[in-house]
Order: structure tokens, then C-alpha cells, then sequence
């Protein structure tokens, strides 16, 4: 018997001892939970500004309601009609249907949401019926709505946010954990039936606000940027959208960066116009939503890649140039060229003879160019390449950027001549518009390989910053001697060159075209037009990359010099307007009295298909002649 009891008193002493020091943390979290209850505070998500402060995602005031249902069944007694009552109201506040509400009141738990996100005035009305009627386990409290006070300005670039106001693109996205903040709680005590006990006050955490953030995205910049694309896709008919990107060629600070087709943040999930189907259902149905997020989701200027064509040519000419492998004056002859059972020609049908390399430059001749890539070399090629960027990844803010090993793969593992040959020109590999914008930088800015980025800076609510960005060098890709005689000779391709519907009387540019083929260019004509600028020429302060794909326009008029540079030229005048940066005037040749620019031929053109050739090139008079880029023909197999 004693040892029975002594037995009995070692396991009971074992049990308490278990309890209390193994299971006790556990037990009083359980206890806790059991006579307490919480609902959430979410903070204020920080905001969103541009260069200059202003607010491009802001977060708005409103309301949300809840319910504790265990708790309002016991204080109504479970009363239907009660239930109803408050359900039939709550529905004519809400939009939503009186049963829905009755099916949250029946949960078999002591928090549900009932509406979120409600406008404050409504929000004011049930507050008031609840306090009126005195119902304790309805609550209405303060919440944040994500806005976008500028519809879809830059939407690309900002992103938006789901209903519980989580970043899912854009900034949004990449600086959710600095926007969001912390989360606060609201707690009373509750009988064991979950009703709130009187006698016990709230207790209230307060959220955290998330911080600001301040973009190098100047707002104005970013309309000019987007009206000009908008007109572009409108006028020539572009079938795949287009993208732009506007830099500090000195700080690497983007100033803006479109994509298009683009959306309204406000309401992301909206029908794009070019979708037919009367069943829209948006982000409720995943067809929909597979079509926005290849479609008006995706960010051009970052995701995409193509092959650059003429634009390339500037940095072969920059790494020739350093290497000591040209000069400007180098002479060369501009002819087909045979090799590899290939002819490689120049737009002009039998090339332009004798020419210095300068102005196989200004031509854009695509045989020298080939010359001069095999003068470099597969390896002094490719490593100027892997320099000035386009074998890896930016780095920029956004998500959906390809990866270091996507982009190497775009490039030939084993390059062939005919393979360095026609890179020379920009074809058989591909970019991203983000990579070009960085790269010509690199040449504006006296050759430093310079980090793009979309923030200035982070800060808190009260303005004290918390992070500062600064630019950041990657590295040394040309000299400045090499990078002040590069952009001379770009210069010289505004002003006489293919690039000359660029020109802009008493503003300075320097750039090049570009017209290159995609997998579907044979099969269905798509091309791609572009144009990169830098200005003013002599000591930059933008760089500006347009890019359209697939014109339907008039097949000879599907060129980076016809479409794409008119665009370049008159945003950099623009912009540079804007910055109140002055005209110069006083250069030879650069910068002087408007001259003579060469046109379309448009004889025996209905009056409608002259109208829209004209248009093509800017132009709103009677025009003679016709100014070609360059074909996009550039090199074909020789007959067996």
C-alpha cells in the first residue's frame, strides 16, 4: 500500500512538474487565446513619390468591418430576426448580399472579416447604427487604401497592390518590406463563450507606418515619354507595343521608363482594350488573368529582349576605337561582302564605295561593320560586350529582369566569323531595351558602366531619410578620349546621317538607328525600330531610347531613321526644354539654322496613303524623294 502511494505520488508529482515547466508556455499561450480577443490595425503603406515629391501611390483613409460571430449569436441570443436586421443593413451599406452576411454570422469563430476597404462615410453610417443599437461585437475600424492619384502614369514602374494591401509588381513589389510597415492589434477579454467582458478596456498596439519611398522618376519626363509612345502606336499602327527609357547618363538615375500597352493601378485587373471576350472576370477567373500578365503586365523596357540591330553598332565602334583597330578617318570600301556562303550588304543596294569610317558610321554600312567586328576579334568582341553589360543582369529595381545565364544564352557559345561578322551590326544575339539605355551611357558620361536605378532615396513618415542611393560605377568600359570622338561621329549621324530626322535646331544630339528582324520578320513582316540618343552631344545630360515593335506601316518605312528617331529627337528637345538647358547655336554644323532634310516620294499616292507617309516622317507638306535607315535585308544566303 505505501509503496502504491508512493507510486501514485511520483506520477502526480511528474505530471504538475511536466505541465507547469514542459507544456506550461504552450498552455498559457492556449489560455491566452481562449480569453482574449484581437483584431488587427494595418499600418499606413508608405508612399510613393516622384524625383520632385509627387505622390504617385498614396494610401487613402477608409474603413473596414468585422465581426465576432460567436460572440454577436450570444448577444442577440440567436435571435434570426436580429441577425437579419443587422445583415439586411450591412448588405445596403456594402454591396453585398444580406446571405452572405448571415452565412459570416454563423461561423463557429470569434473573428471574421465582413468588408474591407470601405469608403469612410460609409464606414461613419454603420459605426453610428452600431453604437445607436449598442452592439459590442461589430466592429468598424480605421484601414488604408492603396491609390494611384495619376491613373496609369508609370504604372510599369509602380506596380500595385492586392487587397491586403501586399506589393505584387512594380516597386510594390521589389520594396514591400519598406512600404508595408508593422501591423498593430486591438485585444479585449472574453468569457469563455467569447463574449467581450465589460468591465475589461481595449488594449490597443499601435501598427507602424512603412516608409516612403522617392523614385528618379521625374513625373513630367514620364508624360512627355508616354504621350509620345501613345501617338507612335497610334500613328504607325504598332502591333507589339512599344517601350522607352529616358536616364541620367551621369548618376544612372532612370528619369522615365514606359512600356506599352500599360494599365491603371487602380484597378489592375480591368479589360484591356484588345480583349474582345464579354465574360471578363478579371483576376477571379486564371484565363484572365494569364492574359494580363502577358500583355499589359509586362514590362517591355525590362523583360524583353531583341536583337538591337544599327543601335549595337555604337558599341562596336567603341571597342574598336579603344582597341586601336580604327580611327575615324580609316578608310574602308562599302561593298556586299562575300564570306561563308553569306553576302552581307548595306541597305543601299550596292553600298556607298569609299568611305572613312566615320561615315560608314553616319550610313550605318553593315559590311564595314562586319570588317571591323573581325578585325576585333571573338574575344576582344565578346569581352566588350560582357563590358558594356549585355551579357548580365542591370540590376535595376524591378522584377522579371533575365537572369545572368538567360541572357549569356542569347549569345553564340561557339562564334563562327559569320557569327562575330553580323553581331558587328546587331544581329544573332539579343538585349534588353535596359541594357542598351545603360550601355550608351556608359559612351555619354566619358565610358563608366554606371548601375541604372529607379529610388533616390527611403524615408519615414516625418522625412528623415533612412537610405540615400548614390550612383554606382560598375566599372571603366572606354576611355574619355575614346567615349568625347565616339560621340562626335554619333553626332555627325544626326546631322547628315541616317539618324537626321533626329535633328533638333539648336539642341545637339548624338545617336543611332536601329532596324533589326525578329523569329517572325519572313513570316509575318514583324520588325523592330529603334533609335538611341544622347544630348547635347558634346556633354550629355539625357540618353533616350525608343523602341516600336512591329510598325504596319509601309514596308520601306519600317526603319529606326523614319520612325523611331523623330520620336527620340523631339522628346529630347523636349525634355532638355524642361531641364532649361540653353541652345547652342554657336558650332559649326552642329546646332545651327534647320536644313534641308530629304523626303518620301509620294506621287501617285491617294491623297490618304500620302497623308499617312507623310506622318511617318513628321512631315505635313508635299514631299520629294525618300530617306531610307537602312533595310533590314542585311544578309542573305547565296544560291547553291
Amino acid at each position: 500500500m505505501l509503496l502504491f502511494f508512493v507510486l501514485l505520488l511520483s506520477f502526480l508529482l511528474y505530471r504538475i512538474g511536466f505541465i507547469q515547466f514542459v507544456k506550461g508556455d504552450s498552455y498559457r499561450k492556449m489560455a491566452y487565446s481562449n480569453q482574449t480577443s484581437q483584431r488587427g490595425i494595418n499600418p499606413k503603406r508608405g508612399s510613393i513619390y516622384d524625383r520632385n515629391g509627387q505622390g504617385l501611390a498614396i494610401s487613402a483613409p477608409v474603413d473596414s468591418v468585422s465581426v465576432n460571430p460567436i460572440g454577436l449569436r450570444k448577444e442577440f441570443k440567436d435571435d434570426e430576426a436580429k441577425l437579419q436586421e443587422l445583415a439586411d443593413f450591412l448588405a445596403s451599406k456594402t454591396e453585398m448580399s444580406a446571405s452572405d452576411i448571415m452565412a459570416i454570422f454563423k461561423e463557429d469563430n470569434t473573428f471574421e472579416s465582413i468588408k474591407r476597404k470601405i469608403d469612410p462615410k460609409i464606414g461613419g453610417d454603420i459605426r453610428s447604427y452600431v453604437r445607436g443599437k449598442g452592439i459590442a461585437n461589430l466592429y468598424v475600424d480605421e484601414d488604408s487604401k492603396r491609390f494611384y492619384p495619376k491613373g496609369s502614369l508609370a504604372s510599369h514602374v509602380l506596380g500595385f497592390t492586392g487587397i491586403d494591401d501586399q506589393g505584387l509588381s512594380g516597386i510594390e513589389l521589389t520594396y514591400d518590406n519598406t512600404l508595408k510597415g508593422t501591423p498593430g492589434k486591438i485585444m479585449n477579454e472574453v468569457d469563455v463563450l467569447g463574449r467581450p467582458i465589460t468591465y475589461d478596456p481595449e488594449r490597443q498596439v499601435d501598427a507602424v507606418d512603412g516608409y516612403d519611398v522617392t523614385l528618379t522618376i521625374d513625373a513630367t519626363i514620364q508624360y512627355m515619354v508616354e504621350e509620345a509612345l501613345k501617338r507612335a502606336i497610334e500613328e504607325d499602327e504598332v502591333k507589339m507595343g512599344a517601350a522607352a527609357i529616358v536616364m541620367d547618363p551621369n548618376s544612372g538615375e532612370i528619369l522615365a521608363l514606359a512600356s506599352y500597352p500599360d494599365f491603371d493601378p487602380n484597378r489592375p485587373d480591368a479589360k484591356p482594350p484588345t480583349v474582345d471576350e464579354a465574360d471578363w472576370k478579371g483576376f477571379k477567373d486564371s484565363k484572365d488573368t494569364q492574359t494580363l500578365y502577358q500583355t499589359v503586365f509586362r514590362n517591355k523596357a525590362i523583360m524583353d529582349t531583341y536583337e538591337p540591330g544599327s543601335t549595337f553598332k555604337a558599341i562596336t565602334a567603341a571597342a574598336a576605337l579603344e582597341e586601336g583597330v580604327v580611327k575615324p578617318s580609316s578608310q574602308y570600301v562599302d561593298k556586299p561582302l562575300e564570306m561563308s556562303g553569306w553576302t552581307i550588304n548595306c541597305w543601299q543596294k550596292w553600298g556607298h564605295g569609299p568611305e572613312d569610317f566615320a561615315h560608314s558610321v553616319y550610313n550605318s554600312c553593315n559590311p564595314v561593320f562586319a570588317q571591323v567586328a573581325l578585325s576585333l576579334g571573338a574575344n576582344r568582341f565578346y569581352q566588350y560586350a560582357r563590358m558594356f553589360g549585355f551579357m548580365s543582369r542591370t540590376g535595376i529595381e524591378l522584377a522579371g529582369e533575365p537572369t545572368n545565364e538567360e541572357y549569356l544564352n542569347l549569345w553564340h557559345k561557339n562564334p563562327q566569323d559569320i557569327d562575330i561578322a553580323v553581331a558587328g551590326f546587331g544581329q544573332r544575339f539579343q538585349v534588353s531595351p535596359i541594357q542598351v539605355a545603360t550601355a550608351y551611357c556608359a559612351i555619354a558620361n566619358g565610358g563608366s558602366l554606371i548601375k541604372p536605378t529607379l529610388v533616390k532615396q527611403i524615408s519615414d513618415s516625418n522625412g528623415n531619410i533612412i537610405k540615400k542611393n548614390e550612383p554606382e560605377v560598375e566599372r571603366k568600359v572606354i576611355s574619355k578620349a575614346t567615349s568625347d570622338e565616339l560621340r562626335s561621329i554619333l553626332e555627325g549621324v544626326v546631322s547628315e546621317g541616317t539618324g537626321k530626322n533626329a535633328y533638333i535646331n539648336g539642341f545637339r544630339i548624338a545617336g543611332k538607328t536601329g532596324t533589326s528582324e525578329t523569329l517572325q520578320t519572313k513570316t509575318e513582316g514583324r520588325y523592330v525600330v529603334s533609335f538611341a540618343a544622347m544630348a547635347p552631344a558634346n556633354k550629355p545630360k539625357i540618353v533616350v531610347l525608343v523602341i516600336l515593335d512591329d510598325p504596319q506601316v509601309e514596308k520601306r518605312l519600317r526603319s529606326g531613321g523614319v520612325l523611331a528617331a523623330p520620336i527620340a529627337g523631339k522628346l529630347s528637345e523636349e525634355i532638355l526644354e524642361y531641364m532649361q538647358v540653353e541652345r547652342q547655336y554657336d558650332a559649326p554644323g552642329k546646332g545651327q539654322a534647320p536644313r534641308e532634310v530629304i523626303t518620301p516620294d509620294v506621287s501617285g499616292l491617294t491623297v490618304k496613303e500620302a497623308g499617312e507617309r507623310l506622318k511617318a516622317f513628321g512631315l505635313t507638306y508635299t514631299l520629294e524623294g525618300v530617306d531610307k535607315d537602312e533595310t533590314t535585308t542585311v544578309y542573305s544566303q547565296n544560291p547553291k
